[in-house]
């Protein structure tokens, strides 16, 4: 049986991943795909755990370095127990979101030593890396402005407009430095038109 693909897909806050999600787990599947669709962190029962500590606004402040590792716990889990045995029954894994997300949250909006996150991707995930990376890019006050009518915001969702600028700017460097693998959607768009410019991004893969 031959090796699944491994797709993710990333943004800031209101960018319209959990939008799609869906319509693209459809997509594959009628290419004749199983498709595995899970999220980081969390994945598993531990990574649910870990996702709940680190979106819960009551607990203050957290160290970037406990977030951090928190996120690579929670990610040597998924790994482990979901996105490896997936892909190696020749299953497509379909993730929202992954380890850029951790490059452009704790090393762009945070401001952590991109060495720090190089060291521990090594060691967890070593050279597995996704096949194709879905970038949602939209204005970060479209994004917020989204968010804000979503309900209570959790601990990300609180930061200022300052850090997801970090992160936006973040995510658009890796999207340059790794261009065979990242596809950047313009989500500032009506709900069809994001939908027909995702399926163009995937019909080479299909």
């Amino acid at each position: 049986m031959s090796k699944g693909r491994f797709i993710t897909v990333e943004g800031i806050e209101g960018a319209g991943k959990s939008t799609h999600l869906t319509a693209i787990r459809d997509l594959i599947q009628s290419a004749g795909h199983t498709v595995l669709l899970t999220r980081e962190p969390g994945g598993t029962p531990l990574g649910e755990g870990i996702r709940q500590l680190l979106l819960r606004p009551d607990l203050g402040p957290m160290s970037p370095e406990a977030e951090l590792l928190l996120l690579f716990g929670a990610r040597a889990e998924h790994l482990a127990r979901v996105i490896r045995p997936a892909l190696d029954a020749g299953q497509w894994v379909l993730c929202d979101r992954f380890t850029d997300a951790t490059y452009a949250y704790q090393g762009g909006g945070r401001g952590l030593p991109a060495e720090r996150i190089v060291t521990l991707e090594r060691w967890v995930h070593g050279d597995l890396q996704p096949d194709l990376t879905l970038l949602f890019d939209l204005p970060i006050a479209t994004g917020l402005a989204r968010v804000a009518h979503r309900g209570a915001e959790d601990r990300f969702e609180q930061e200022e407009r300052a850090f997801f600028e970090r992160v936006q700017a973040a995510y658009r460097a890796r999207a340059e430095r790794f261009p065979g693998r990242f596809r950047v959607i313009d989500t500032d768009a009506e709900p069809d038109e994001v939908r027909l410019r995702v399926e163009r991004a995937l019909r080479p893969w299909l």
